[in-house]
């Protein structure tokens, strides 16, 4: 369990679940209006926006640097949204809601709270589990509205500096503001392949080929090839034959490399305008101005309207 002395050490850092997965970072931790222990964190799991969950801080321990608590990531995000109210205070309701949702009996938990930190019974049951938020300008001092109303001290109302919209000690407030914090995250916006697949194109190319015909030559007999001519029979059946050649195209293919083609990424930065809303507290002085022999107490307001309806 968490003490009230190891708050400053748990605002602002990482809560992990028990398999070592980051939920977010604590936020604000409340505390039990009548034991005034620890009671719930809430953890803002989203970069941006203010989304945070309530987990309780019971069975919660600080491990190095971060907060662990026995509760998986999702079921961490899927707790039901609550609304804590402008005193920074979570209903009955809504409290009990978180209890079911995490399985934590409500009636152990009203006992507990039943009991002071000395093991007596506290004078008041109040409101269990109506806690108040230590944020971050207060863990040093252990700030926070933890309200100790009904405790066997006699203690009412709220301690802790935290939030109180009242005086202090050098009778000055507090203004707080909040501040927006932008960042960036790197995430896949797409994917980009090289894919190389095969395509057959008609190539058309002009070669020149030969072939052979037949052409019959026809010589008269003369001096010079008489005597051949008369070398054969006088009269007689013959046959010559020639032989004809031709070209055809023939067609081989080869595979060549050609070019070289990859793939780079290069990165280019855009300026993009967020918006947001931040919430600043203001204060401002009234003052009230009394005539000569005007009433400057409530008390003479109320004996003046007495008498005005017939009173004493």
């Amino acid at each position: 369990m968490i003490t009230r002395e190891e708050i400053a050490n748990v605002l602002d850092q990482p809560v992990y679940d028990g398999d070592g997965n980051k939920i977010g970072d604590a936020k604000h931790v409340f505390f039990d209006d009548m034991t005034g222990r620890p009671e719930w964190v809430s953890v803002k799991t989203g970069m941006f926006g203010g989304a945070e969950s309530f987990v309780p801080i019971r069975d919660a321990a600080m491990v190095q640097d971060h907060l662990e608590v026995p509760y998986g990531k999702d079921q961490v995000k899927g707790a039901p949204s609550v609304d804590v109210d402008a005193g920074g205070h979570l209903s009955e309701t809504e409290e009990h809601r978180l209890y079911d949702y995490y399985g934590i009996n409500w009636g152990s938990v009203l006992s507990e709270a039943e009991r002071t930190d000395d093991g007596r019974s506290a004078a008041g049951t109040g409101t269990a589990g109506t806690a108040g938020a230590a944020g971050a300008a207060g863990a040093a001092g252990l700030a926070g509205t933890a309200g100790a109303a009904g405790t066997a001290g006699g203690r009412t109302g709220r301690e802790g500096a935290g939030r109180r919209e009242g005086m202090r000690g050098d009778e000055a407030m507090t203004r707080s503001e909040e501040q927006m914090r932008i960042g960036v995250e790197r995430h896949e916006s797409g994917r980009a392949r090289l894919r190389k697949y095969v395509v057959t194109e008609e190539v058309q190319q002009t070669v020149p080929i030969t072939h052979e015909e037949v052409r019959v030559v026809r010589e008269p007999i003369t001096d010079a090839n008489r005597d051949e001519a008369l070398a054969g029979p006088e009269i007689s059946e013959a046959e010559h034959e020639v032989t004809l050649h031709a070209e055809r195209a023939v067609v081989e293919t080869e595979t060549v490399p050609v070019e070289r083609v990859r793939m780079t990424t290069e990165e280019l930065t855009e300026n993009e305008t967020v918006r947001g809303q931040v919430r600043k507290e203001r204060i401002e002085a009234e003052t009230e101005s009394f005539t000569e022999g005007e009433a400057k107490h409530p008390r003479d307001d109320k004996r003046r309207d007495d008498k005005r309806r017939g009173g004493k």
